[in-house]
């Protein structure tokens, strides 16, 4: 027994340095990301339900999760853990060619952002052959996104409104206010998905470009008075929506290039206090899939039907079910500390183990949008091409059996997450028993957050009201 844990580990690095030499074929993708940091949207297109039980997918999928916390349960040495959480490739650059990327990319990125609003205004009014609802939706949304937590993070580089504040004159008039926390991003991750879904933006190229134009405003304004790095780090929500996806991300930037790691293990590293966003960006992928339910339309109608606005309904159900995340979550840490018999403060706990929810997120949103992103991907490559007159565009036609593979995304982050919890879990607490009970209301949050989200998935869609 003394001699096993040296053999396993030589294993488990034999293995990530197989692995690593294909992930070196990403890294030219992430040249132009900056050093690592300690909305949903959608065309409404028809989709199926997969063709199995449901109830046998909902409960097989939370049977998966709780055995999966069993299985890590049996790996106990701490450094054991920490060695495969440690575990990286260093890929050294050049920063010449860093900057010159950087500079590249962001010209790009501000010609496209106008031609984004340009083609909203006076481009096509059909949803699907314009260049703007294509690439916001289809393409950043969609796309996009899934680099950054498949790769790794290049949205600082990526940024048009970044590159567009640093031609303006840093005149900071005052300093963010520490007090308000992430409070001001949480805000505006719900109000955008909220926006979404109540409101043409997802389909109407005018509205987008409207919205687009605002957007901007607010952001630029916001650089000027607090600065664009504190405007970024702490206000603006897409940023730090790319910021924490990129921390699932198995490429990380560093100082001198770049790190090649597994999946999710920068997560287990430091501190974080910024639970309520993290939540916040679990339930705004969950909404955009609810509000597209059978059962949800159903009772949205009803409520509707008491003389109650459709957007009131949808902001009291964002809210609503923000706040119920949260709750839970926090209620799950606050029982993490009496199950692990402990006497570390549930806030602690509560800002450890909130970066578990992370990869639960990711594997939601691979699942809502790879299908979304590859019908639409035929469309988007003609408006790319012709950006204001483009031919008719093609829809391509998934096969039945991808909609296994949504599942299959949605319990792979949630694989993730339990060995984050594990991970971190060990790392906060000593021993070996301590640290496994301290995770038993953790896990049945996510068992419970993986049967909403099956749940989500299975369901024809709807068109919301």
């Amino acid at each position: 027994m003394v001699r096993a844990i040296p053999t396993i580990r030589s294993l488990v690095v034999s293995l990530l340095n197989v692995t690593s030499i294909t992930a070196v074929g990403l890294i030219g993708v992430l040249i132009v990301t900056e050093p690592v940091v300690a909305h949903a949207g959608s065309l409404r297109l028809s989709q199926e339900p997969v063709s199995v039980p449901r109830w046998l997918v909902v409960s097989t999928g939370g049977g998966v999760v709780g055995a999966s916390f069993l299985l890590t349960s049996l790996i106990t040495d701490h450094e054991t853990i920490r060695s495969i959480n440690d575990w990286q490739q260093a890929v050294p650059t050049w920063e010449t060619i860093r900057v010159v990327g950087v500079r590249a990319v962001q010209t790009l990125s501000v010609a496209l952002l106008g031609l984004i609003v340009l083609s909203g205004l006076f481009g096509s009014p059909t949803p699907t052959s314009n260049f703007a609802i294509l690439v916001v939706w289809a393409g950043w949304w969609a796309g996009y996104t899934m680099s950054v937590y498949l790769i790794g993070n290049t949205w600082p580089a990526v940024n048009p409104w970044r590159a567009l504040a640093s031609l303006f004159p840093q005149r900071r008039t005052r300093s963010y206010p520490r007090r308000l926390g992430v409070w001001p991003s949480v805000v505006g991750l719900l109000g955008l998905v909220w926006l979404e879904v109540s409101s043409p933006v997802a389909e109407s190229p005018s509205v987008l470009a409207y919205v687009v134009l605002a957007y901007s405003f607010v952001t630029l304004a916001g650089t000027m008075a607090y600065g664009v790095n504190e405007w970024f780090m702490h206000v603006d929500p897409i940023a730090r929506v790319f910021r924490w996806y990129g921390r699932v991300a198995p490429v990380q930037r560093t100082e001198t290039g770049f790190e090649i790691t597994l999946p999710s293990s920068t997560l287990t590293h430091g501190v974080y206090r910024q639970g309520a966003f993290v939540v916040a960006l679990l339930w705004a992928t969950t909404y955009d899939g609810l509000v597209a339910t059978p059962s949800w339309n159903a009772l949205a109608r009803a409520i509707v039907g008491w003389g109650i606005p459709p957007v009131v309904v949808y902001a009291g159900t964002m809210i609503g079910g923000f706040v119920v995340f949260l709750l839970v979550y926090r209620t799950a840490a606050l029982l993490a500390r009496r199950t692990g018999q402990s006497y570390v403060a549930p806030r602690v706990i509560e800002e450890r183990f909130v970066i578990s929810l992370l990869p639960i997120a990711a594997g939601y949103h691979l699942a809502h949008y790879l299908g979304y992103f590859l019908s639409l991907l035929p469309a988007l490559a003609t408006v790319l091409i012709h950006p204001f007159n483009p031919p008719t565009p093609q829809v391509l036609v998934l096969p039945d059996w991808f909609g296994q593979l949504q599942l299959l995304f949605i319990l792979c982050g949630h694989l993730f997450a339990v060995w984050v919890a594990h991970a971190t879990a060990f790392e906060l607490f000593s021993g070996r028993l301590q640290p496994i009970r301290s995770q038993y209301p953790l896990i049945v949050v996510m068992i419970l957050y993986t049967v909403t989200s099956m749940w989500i998935v299975l369901q024809p869609y709807t068109t919301p009201i």
